[in-house]
């Protein structure tokens, strides 16, 4: 339990680290574009500006998020909190998305109006080329990070990071395809810088909304996973296998099939192998929850509404009243398969002496026990 507190501690000290770098950056970044789109008048390059401080942003949601999300499980949140960093993810989509329709509103209406249009300066390309270099570099930090924290929340802002490189990427084409003589080029740039936040925006946000609303991992790792669990001795088959995503992390909730006649321990080990294998090979793994199934209950005569056994033993009793020897039972295990309750019955060998006895106490026991519909076969032993 310390090992997974000290890793919680470890993420949120990486992300946190990571945030206060980006957020430098970006306050840098976004006050000196904004301020020399308006000097060089450039409005591509303003809307790279009002993209950093976009990115800005980003990074207190970031650091909002994981401050959440490094908390472990408590009684409001058994399974961790690390969908605050799923929400967080979110949130930053929808961030983009607004930013990109104010930009593309903005640039449209200028292209329409053509004495709104700006005529940048050579220092919006110098501006735009210091932004390129500044963003993909954080980019790069940022991602390196994300991918050794399995953060997808930091994967997500690492991204915004890199569109923000991109989108000055076509500031600097706009701006200098203006200065060469194609007025409308700088006003084009940013639509195209409002539709590139726009895509990322969405790339961002839809998986984060899957999540939230359950989304299990994909094929290809539900393919290791039953694989894994079907290498386990005892495991003979697994069915309704279910996955959630949380944050970097994902839950597992398995059936698996057994031999019916299995003892609860030796069910209980094989489960709990299952869990132990699941947690060590797979790494976005954090929880396991394994159902022990005697039987295939999806295709199998259900069990439902079959006495416990309380209530089944005192059905026997008043079956077996007036058999001799009944009475000298000993242990009695009950097996819940094909809709019936099957028996074993143990004796002791001593008390039971004539083996012509034993049977023709097996075969009253079965007889009787038959004609309730509630139970199946019946075994006796004897030690």
């Amino acid at each position: 339990m310390s090992e997974v507190m000290d890793e919680r501690q470890q993420r949120y000290r990486a992300i946190k680290q990571v945030t206060v770098v980006g957020v430098l950056v970006n306050l840098l970044l976004a006050t000196s574009k904004t301020i020399i789109g308006v000097v060089a008048q450039s409005q591509s390059l303003i809307a790279d500006g009002i993209h950093s401080l976009s990115d800005l942003l980003s990074d207190g949601l970031v650091f909002f998020a994981a401050r959440h999300a490094h908390h472990g499980p408590d009684e409001e949140h058994p399974y961790g909190h690390g969908r605050f960093e799923t929400a967080g993810t979110l949130g930053l989509g929808v961030l983009l998305a607004l930013a990109a329709i104010g930009i593309t509103w903005d640039a449209v209406g200028r292209l329409f109006s053509p004495d709104a249009l700006l005529h940048p300066k050579p220092l919006a390309l110098y501006a735009a080329a210091f932004s390129i270099l500044a963003n993909e570099g954080l980019y790069h930090y940022t991602a390196q990070v994300a991918r050794r924290i399995r953060s997808d929340l930091l994967q997500a802002n690492a991204w915004h990071h890199r569109s923000d490189a991109l989108s000055s990427v076509v500031v600097l084409i706009g701006v200098g395809g203006t200065m060469a003589g194609l007025p409308y080029l700088d006003a084009i740039a940013a639509v195209g810088v409002g539709l590139m936040i726009a895509r990322i925006g969405w790339n961002l946000g839809w998986p984060a909304f899957q999540e939230l609303v359950d989304e299990g991992l994909d094929e290809e790792r539900l393919e290791s996973i039953r694989s894994i669990i079907q290498q386990i001795g005892g495991v003979q088959d697994i069915h309704m296998l279910r996955t959630r995503r949380i944050g970097g992390d994902a839950t597992v909730d398995v059936h698996i099939l057994v031999e019916p006649w299995l003892s609860v321990s030796e069910g209980h080990m094989i489960g709990q192998t299952v869990i132990d294998r699941l947690l060590e090979q797979v790494t976005e793994v954090m929880d396991v929850t394994v159902h022990i199934d005697p039987e295939d209950d999806e295709e199998g005569v259900p069990c439902e509404g079959l006495p416990l056994r309380a209530a089944a033993e005192k059905l026997l009793a008043q079956q077996w009243r007036g058999i001799p020897g009944a009475e000298k039972r000993g242990r009695v295990i009950l097996h819940y398969l094909a809709g019936q309750i099957n028996v074993d019955v143990y004796f002791n060998l001593e008390q039971m002496p004539a083996p012509g006895a034993r049977e023709a106490l097996r075969q009253s026991l079965q007889k009787k026990a038959a004609e309730l519909p509630e139970f199946g076969q019946v075994r006796v032993f004897y030690g």
